[in-house]
């Protein structure tokens, strides 16, 4: 039976060889996240884990969002083949994948729960079109899943779109996210995640967006003073192994890993829903003075009628390949209302 690729030795990362095998032998595989462990993309990362050991002889060894830097260097280890699996947002990978900030255009994806995880189970663009997308980057895309509902944390009050005027909100650096808040009227300002907290607290920036259970776990809620929910968006990430590493498994194997992937999936989306609404309880109580508001349908307006020009620049960013991933989106968006 052929073995798969041995992986790069790197004793600075790993402290000691990486060890590698065939489908036929025990190997450890390397899996690295965008959060901590009791964060979603953790809790997902566990089930994964669960799986895969219940299963097989195979471990995973889980390596939380820090362990081995910035989200950009965990897409280049596992694009390297260094790291097997790896968790990261679209919004991360804009530039690698134009065509995935499809995610953040604004009023795309539906606040309802149920029609969202439809949509991402069910999926043809996720399942098809996006799978083939992050397979010329070197990438089996394995899952996307939501995270929970985005929320805008200002230092102001926030109800319409006048009120970001001038606000230096922190985006990812993705260059859809980037015009969304340029058509919401605020000076959209691209960080890494691990400056942001700082910068909030010196006022380098008044605004960041997400959803609630992160404002909790990475104590954001502390640095800001009101939390408004607009019904922008949702947080999406991805579940992407190293394709030669994927394509060297046997049969058996690799309907291992999608079967572990369909069962955290099911796990994760009802674990979300949860914890947003528990950490959200949390931070009413731990902070009492944040206003937590929730946008009318009028209030939204100015953002709803700024999300069509963030539509047109996303279809001029990424040409006629986006346009279609888009209109195929909104085909399985209207799929998933049934």
């Amino acid at each position: 039976m052929r073995k798969s690729l041995v992986s790069v030795a790197l004793t600075t990362l790993f402290g000691s060889a990486l060890l590698v095998g065939s489908a036929a032998q025990a190997a450890t595989w390397k899996y690295a996240m965008e959060e901590a462990l009791e964060d979603v993309q953790g809790v997902f990362a566990q089930k994964f884990k669960e799986h895969i050991e219940a299963n097989s002889d195979h471990t995973i060894q889980l390596f939380p969002y820090g362990t081995l830097g910035e989200s950009a260097d965990i897409m280049e280890q596992t694009q390297a083949g260094i790291l097997q699996f790896v968790d990261q947002s679209p919004g991360f990978t804009g530039s690698l994948i134009p065509e995935a900030q499809v995610f953040f255009v604004p009023y795309l994806l539906p606040q309802d729960q149920d029609q969202l995880s439809r949509f991402f189970k069910e999926s043809k663009a996720i399942h098809e079109d996006f799978e083939a997308l992050y397979a010329d980057q070197g990438l089996e895309l394995l899952e996307m899943f939501p995270e929970g509902e985005m929320a805008m944390t200002t230092k102001e009050p926030l109800a319409g779109c006048d009120d970001l005027d001038e606000v230096k909100f922190r985006v990812m650096t993705n260059p859809l996210l980037v015009e969304s808040y340029k058509a919401f009227g605020a000076t959209p300002t691209p960080l890494p995640w691990g400056e942001v907290y700082g910068a909030l607290q010196t006022n380098i920036i008044q605004g960041q967006e997400n959803p609630a259970f992160w404002l909790y776990s990475t104590g954001l809620y502390e640095v800001i003073n009101h939390i408004t929910y607009t019904g922008h968006n949702q947080f999406t990430t991805a579940v992407m192994a190293n394709k030669d590493f994927y394509d060297g498994l046997d049969d058996e194997t690799r309907q291992l890993i999608e079967d572990a992937a369909d069962v955290a999936f099911e796990h994760t989306v009802e674990f979300q829903k949860m914890a947003n609404e528990r950490e959200l309880d949390k931070i009413r109580n731990d902070a009492p003075d944040v206003t937590i508001t929730r946008l009318s349908e009028e209030e939204q307006s100015c953002f709803m009628e700024a999300a069509k020009q963030v539509e047109d620049k996303f279809i001029e960013m990424t040409g006629e390949g986006g346009k279609a991933i888009l209109e195929q989106m909104k085909k399985d968006l209207e799929a998933a209302k049934s």
